[in-house]
């Protein structure tokens, strides 16, 4: 592999520490002459890599601030591309390009969605709240004012895995009928009253604001297109590489992985961030990382036990 890094510009907007760096370009095996699609482009840390081992990547993204700093830094080789990327076969055949040799998707809220406090992603912090990444649709706002109660209890159980999501669903509709919900810290005081027996420790909010968020943006939808996507679009030998971050989007990953006729895994259980990283990178904590490659026409996929490691 090439290692000689070209002259790509590392903006102040485009900071960002990506999780899993060594372990993704051991899974893509970047290098001069590879188109790689990163699906989810955030912050550009993980395209920045792929970049200086000397790949092509085309950049998807929906969210316009992310667009909007990918764009302006002009980072030479990275082809920005609007939209989901669960509709990366059609944007990339927009761009003339039908095949590629990787796909990466670091799935999820990134790191300065949830730090930019004016986007409603966080329940730490003062916002409208909103939570939509593109910026369109329905925000969570609207969720919590309009839904039934059953259903606000069905997804803050499905998506946000909480067994108080009852009680959290009916406190929500009681409070909603004295003056609208339009703000983080109005809800996340909600959830906190109604759950019982809260003192201290990671605050109750968290699953509902992760349950509202997977809904206003339908990443789990998302997440199952984009999989079948990336499976059409990689060519023979090409790399797939998913990072989650909870149980929900893991569990789709592996399912996947292990159904599919024409991708082998090249991971036994999901690769982890080390003790250091975790250290200095708490997002790493529960990313979790699984890859596959693109199996040659007639290739049967192995029945036995994959890979130990990418």
């Amino acid at each position: 592999m090439n290692t000689a890094s070209p002259d790509i510009p590392d903006p102040q907007s485009l900071s960002h520490t990506p999780v899993l760096a060594a372990e993704v370009l051991q899974a893509l095996a970047p290098a001069p002459g590879r188109v790689i699609v990163d699906g989810t482009l955030g912050g550009a840390g993980h395209t920045r890599l792929l970049l200086e081992a000397g790949a092509t990547v085309y950049g998807i993204d929906q969210d316009p601030y992310a667009l909007n700093r990918a764009r302006e830094a002009q980072i030479p080789g990275l082809h920005v591309l609007e939209g989901n990327y669960r509709d990366m076969r059609e944007l990339l055949a927009r761009a003339g390009v039908t095949g590629v040799d990787g796909v990466l998707l670091d799935i999820g809220v990134s790191s300065f969605q949830l730090d930019d406090t004016g986007r409603g992603f966080s329940y730490h912090s003062a916002a409208p709240l909103d939570m939509r990444m593109s910026q369109a649709g329905e925000s969570a706002a609207d969720v919590v004012n309009t839904y039934a109660e059953e259903d606000l209890a069905a997804i803050i159980y499905e998506y946000g895995e909480d067994r108080h999501s009852r009680r959290i669903a009916r406190a929500i509709g009681q409070a909603r009928e004295k003056a609208p919900i339009e703000s983080t810290v109005q809800l996340a005081e909600i959830v906190k009253r109604a759950y019982p027996g809260f003192s201290k420790g990671i605050h109750p909010a968290r699953r509902t604001f992760q349950a509202l968020r997977i809904h206003v943006n339908d990443e789990l939808g998302a997440l199952r297109d984009g999989l079948q996507a990336a499976e059409v679009l990689l060519t023979p030998g090409g790399r797939l590489a998913v990072i989650s971050f909870h149980s929900l989007e893991d569990r789709i990953v592996k399912r996947f992985l292990r159904g599919s006729p024409s991708l082998r895994p090249l991971t036994k259980r999901p690769v982890e961030a080390s003790e250091a990283e975790q250290a200095t990178n708490p997002r790493a904590r529960s990313a979790k990382l699984r890859a596959a490659e693109k199996l040659a026409p007639g290739e049967v996929a192995p029945q036995d036990e994959p890979e130990e490691a990418p």
